[in-house]
């Protein structure tokens, strides 16, 4: 599988508005997310330990969704919205945050769009590409799409704004990470054990206000949970929560800045700081020139 990553990361940021015809959604499955983060990136449960072990767990979020209105009952009620519940207990995943950052892809000029926490704005290039924490996720972008006959991030931004960034096709032999229906419980789907520990998050994640106790609640749920199953260890809950409560890592300075800087989604970010992740000791990427011709799926382009 070969994509063409430079001056794209179309996968990244959410470009909706600044070609809201030709956005689409990535959402897998029938059930609404309650949130409106577009593409967001879901990470396995060693994952989130992972990222919590290398002091970046603020850097996750939760999804949960929409009971099915087929099937309501299926679901648990929360702050007045019926969330998609497994055996009564809320289900949802863990992805990454997408802070406002000044980014210029696919050619357009600098401008303020909701993108990955790893994204480089300047470099378009991921932080941590390559490294153990790399989501499989995005390792195998945009794999999953073609084994599920889905249309690419790639193919939307050619049909937006030219150019070709798809450049093969073929589903890629042992992609690894597509986890769907009941093996994904405990591995990529989580059940929170306790709704009623719920009360007033449904709704500020609904509002896109949750807070930092909010999201180490999930990604702590999530790292104790037990991969397969519904069996959660709660000491490990426990430590887990602490743990994130406690982190204060350069992604959360540099969303705080951004955000603080930030002007309205889509609105021209010519005056946006230089350097500012990097100031609080982001990792940095090595820059086009660093590697191959950049049309590998596996060059550091892919989010």
């Amino acid at each position: 599988m070969r994509v063409d990553c430079e001056g794209c990361a179309g996968c990244c940021p959410d470009w909706r508005p600044i070609a809201p015809a030709d956005g689409g959604d990535e959402r897998r499955g029938p059930r609404e997310p309650l949130d409106d983060v577009y593409n967001l990136v879901p990470v396995t449960r060693d994952e989130v330990v992972a990222f919590v072990e290398r002091g970046v767990g603020d850097a996750m979020t939760p999804r949960m969704w929409a009971a099915s209105e087929a099937r309501p009952e299926e679901g648990v009620e929360i702050d007045g919205a019926n969330v998609a519940a497994i055996d009564g207990r809320p289900a949802f995943f863990v992805g990454l945050r997408k802070p406002p950052k000044p980014v210029a892809p696919f050619g357009h000029p600098r401008t303020w769009l909701r993108s990955c926490a790893f994204l480089d704005p300047e470099t378009l290039q991921c932080r941590i590409h390559g490294d153990d924490e790399y989501p499989e996720e995005c390792a195998d972008y945009p794999g999953h799409n073609l084994s599920l006959g889905q249309r690419t991030e790639c193919e939307r931004v050619e049909s937006a704004f030219g150019g070709e960034r798809l450049l093969d096709d073929e589903v890629p032999a042992g992609q690894r990470g597509l986890l769907l229906g009941p093996h994904a419980v405990g591995s990529k789907v989580f059940a929170h054990p306790d709704p009623s520990r719920l009360d007033g998050v449904v709704e500020r994640m609904r509002r896109g206000d949750l807070t930092p106790a909010d999201r180490a609640e999930f990604v702590a749920v999530a790292a104790g949970s037990r991969p397969g199953s519904l069996e959660i260890s709660e000491t490990r809950v426990e430590e887990t929560r602490e743990r994130v409560e406690e982190t204060s890592s350069w992604v959360s300075d540099a969303v705080a800045a951004w955000t603080a800087a930030a002007g309205e989604l889509g609105a021209a970010a010519t005056d946006a700081p230089d350097g500012v992740e990097e100031s609080y000791g982001a990792p940095g990427t090595p820059g086009w020139d660093a590697g191959d011709d950049g049309d590998d799926g596996d060059d550091g382009g892919k989010r």
